[in-house]
């Protein structure tokens, strides 16, 4: 049954397997995520905060592109915009105004920008960033605390190092969140060395009293930049990203996911006299002032700047971790399971038990919430789109799904219950 449930999803990933590495363009959206044969591989269309599979099965959306959509699907104010500027055009041969009309909405919101240069996607400008900081200071070493893209200077540091030479891999060094004393440590060993400080201001874990103050400050200090990945947290924690919300200044910003609703585009930003070095280092692209993300970022940022984006998200966001927390009290499951974050990007964090690991359990969670009709990865990502239903859709679900969850884990026949193998660990980033 529940494999005809995916009878097209899991026909059509056979044929994708043959032509693109592991079925997608996106680890996070192929089988190394999605549990393959109890999982919607396809989707078909998305609308507000639903999204229809390959085989005609409804989803509320938790997801959400990995988060690059904000507003909702198919949001018919962008929809209107963007049909507009096609009309006009999309990449031409010199720049167009929308360039300057965006950039100057980010300075606006952001009061530690006072330039900008647009990139598609987090790597592109997290990359770019890290390039300026060492052509700036003149040194090479960096520390990252965080997930920070695809190119070598960062995923050498992790497991997926594969390809990338030592020599590169031997200038980036990870420190942990909240411990302020890792990092003294790390900018005492390499000091006069280190060209950037780059992190995520927050993921699953909130900062521990000053953590955040006092990473700018030892930074700052040590003659190195400080830069924020805003990739995730910029347009949603607050109007002007986890800086506002943290009391944050940092020498460069990279934002990017969900500021154009899906459409990529991505921005590194900061300081002026930092950003003039743009123009000596190259980070430069065919379309990076591609109109149309450009307006459909215009139209996000309108909502951030002017309307009741940041209250809405914040207050589901809210409803949501609040019901989950029940849950978990209400089925005793506080030794394996958590849910940590920020309204607008919960975390539900599974941990192993004695008899088995968090994959295992996380696969049972997947293969149960997707059958209800809930697209989730672990992660909720709201939207402007997300409802009050839309929560309680959700928490009832899990209320279904975490009673088997603890009755299996109880029971010790979680095992039995999983129809596929478990799902193997992709790389871990803190």
């Amino acid at each position: 049954m529940k494999n005809n449930r995916y009878h097209n999803s899991n026909k059509l990933i056979e044929d994708a397997l043959d032509v693109i590495p592991l079925g997608s363009q996106t680890f996070s959206k192929s089988i190394t995520a999605f549990p393959k044969g109890v999982s919607p591989l396809f989707i078909e269309k998305g609308l507000m905060s639903k999204v229809w599979d390959i085989d005609g099965n409804e989803y509320i959306d938790f997801i959400n592109g990995l988060a690059s959509v904000t507003l909702g699907y198919s949001n018919e104010e962008i929809n209107n915009k963007v049909f507009e500027q096609l009309e006009k055009g999309v990449t031409f041969s010199l720049p167009n105004k929308i360039e300057l009309e965006v950039a100057r909405i980010i300075i606006d919101l952001v009061p530690s920008v006072e330039m900008v240069r647009f990139g598609k996607n987090g790597t592109d400008v997290t990359s770019a960033a890290i390039r300026l900081a060492r052509a700036y200071t003149g040194r090479d070493h960096v520390l990252v605390c965080g997930y920070h893209g695809w190119q070598d200077w960062y995923i050498g540091s992790t497991t997926r190092g594969l390809g990338v030479p030592d020599v590169v891999k031997k200038l980036t060094h990870k420190f942990e969140y909240n411990n302020i004393q890792n990092l003294r440590e790390l900018l005492d060993k390499y000091k006069g060395r280190v060209a950037a400080v780059i992190m995520e201001p927050m993921n699953v874990n909130w900062p521990v009293g000053s953590y955040l103050q006092e990473v700018e400050s030892v930074t700052k200090q040590s003659g190195a930049l400080f830069i924020l990945d805003e990739i995730i947290t910029g347009f949603r924690y607050a109007k002007g990203g986890a800086q506002e919300l943290f009391g944050l200044t940092p020498d460069l910003t990279v934002f990017g996911k969900g500021i154009a609703n899906g459409f990529p585009l991505s921005v590194l930003s900061g300081r002026r006299e930092v950003m003039a070095m743009v123009e000596d280092i190259f980070f430069s692209g065919t379309f990076g002032g591609e109109t149309v993300s450009l307006t459909a970022a215009k139209v996000v940022l309108d909502k951030v700047k002017n309307g009741d984006f940041i209250d809405r998200i914040s207050t589901i966001g809210s409803k949501l971790i609040e019901g989950v927390n029940k849950l978990i009290v209400k089925y005793n499951m506080n030794q394996y399971m958590t849910i940590n974050g920020h309204p607008s990007v919960s975390y539900l964090v599974i941990s192993s038990t004695k008899k088995y690991t968090s994959l295992e359990i996380k696969t049972l969670f997947l293969q149960e919430v997707f059958l209800r009709g809930i697209l989730v990865l672990g992660n909720h990502n709201i939207s402007y789109s997300h409802t009050e239903k839309d929560i309680d859709q959700l928490l009832s679900a899990y209320n279904e799904v975490f009673q088997i969850l603890e009755d299996s884990i109880s029971n010790n026949n979680l095992h039995k219950l999983l129809t596929v193998e478990p799902l193997q660990s992709l790389f871990k980033v803190r």
